[in-house]
C-alpha cells in the first residue's frame, strides 16, 4: 500500500511539473477559465446555444452589443470541452470555444485565461489578448 502512495505522489509532482513551465498552454489543472461571445453584428441578435459533455449552458437570444459569459474549472485529466451553436438570420456556425490543447495556439490568445469570442458579419473571431487584436477563425455557413 505505501508503494501506491509513494507512485501517486510522484506521479502529481512529475505531472504538475511538467505543466508549470511558465509557457502558454502548460495549465496547471483545474485553472479557472473564462469565455465571453460578442455579439457584434451590425443588424442580426444572435441565437446561442453553448455546452460540454456535462454542463448545458441553455440556448438564449443575445441582442445587438450584448455578450454571454461564464466560468469554469478545467477538470484534472485536462479534457474539458466547450462548444457553441450560433446562427444569425440566414446562417450558422458550430465549433469548440474551448478545448484541451498542448501546443499553446488557445491559451496564447486567451492570457490570462479568458477567451473572448465575437460573432461579427463576416465571421466569428477570437481575441489575441496579448495584442488586443481579433483574428477570424470560422466563416457563417448558410441556412440555419
Amino acid at each position: 500500500m505505501e508503494v501506491l502512495k509513494y507512485i501517486a505522489i510522484v506521479g502529481v509532482i512529475l505531472t504538475l511539473s511538467g505543466q508549470c513551465n511558465g509557457q502558454p498552454g502548460a495549465e496547471v489543472p483545474l485553472s479557472s477559465w473564462n469565455i465571453n461571445v460578442l455579439n457584434e453584428m451590425s443588424k442580426d441578435s444572435l441565437f446561442l446555444h453553448c455546452k460540454s459533455k456535462d454542463d448545458d449552458l441553455g440556448a438564449r437570444n443575445l441582442g445587438i452589443k450584448q455578450q454571454f459569459s461564464w466560468s469554469f474549472k478545467e477538470n484534472v485529466w485536462q479534457t474539458t470541452l466547450y462548444w457553441c451553436y450560433m446562427h444569425n438570420a440566414n446562417s450558422h456556425a458550430s465549433f469548440n470555444v474551448f478545448w484541451p490543447e498542448k501546443s499553446g495556439w488557445l491559451a496564447f490568445r486567451c492570457q490570462p485565461r479568458n477567451c473572448i469570442w465575437s460573432a461579427r458579419d463576416d465571421g466569428i473571431y477570437l481575441k489575441t489578448n496579448p495584442h488586443n487584436t481579433f483574428e477570424r477563425i470560422h466563416t457563417w455557413e448558410p441556412g440555419m
